[in-house]
């Protein structure tokens, strides 16, 4: 079986919207890394998000599928009214269990998974949110080895998210979006 790549695991919530064309737009093909993104949104948005990404991001934008195999140089976006897993093996899964911080797909669960099957070959990103959701997931991702990245709170749109992450887990960095990019693109960028 191939080597799992590095996993760039970012979630966001309220602003996401806005805050991910800006830092996926800026993403580099070639671009060594796998992207996996939760964003707190309904069922019957995903295919529009999809849409609405993919227009100003050079990498392919994908909605996850269970059983589908994580790959470098793809985004993989989180199905709504479902949780997105990472299970050891590269693939993804999906769960209904019940939302986590008001919210399912939950960025706690997703980075939680994530950092047991990649540990420290992993990326975790928490962008505006108004809730607290990828506190615990992002010091699960620390505990693990992994990279915690953190948008400036005073540059989000909605600032208790990365304000919470900070508190809880703590972060290697904390920049404006413009600079995560940068920071991902001198990383992954073959």
């Amino acid at each position: 079986m191939a080597e799992l790549p590095h996993v760039i695991a970012i979630g966001a919530s309220a602003g996401g919207v806005t805050a991910l064309r800006r830092l996926l737009g800026a993403l580099r093909p070639p671009f060594a890394a796998a992207v996996v993104v939760v964003l707190h949104i309904r069922e019957s948005t995903v295919d529009a998000l999809v849409g609405v990404l993919a227009r100003d991001c050079r990498l392919p934008v994908v909605e996850a599928l269970a059983g589908e195999r994580i790959e470098a140089g793809r985004v993989h976006l989180a199905p709504g009214n479902y949780h997105l897993l990472i299970e050891r093996d590269g693939c993804f899964a999906l769960s209904v269990d019940d939302r986590v911080h008001h919210a399912r797909p939950s960025v706690d669960v997703l980075f939680a998974s994530a950092a047991d099957a990649c540990g420290a070959r992993l990326t975790g990103v928490v962008l505006t949110g108004s809730n607290d959701d990828g506190a615990q997931g992002l010091a699960a991702i620390r505990a693990r080895g992994g990279t915690a990245l953190v948008q400036a709170p005073h540059e989000a749109e909605a600032p208790q998210m990365p304000a919470a992450a900070l508190r809880i887990a703590g972060a290697d960095a904390t920049l404006p979006l413009d600079d995560i990019a940068l920071r991902l693109n001198q990383a992954f960028h073959a």
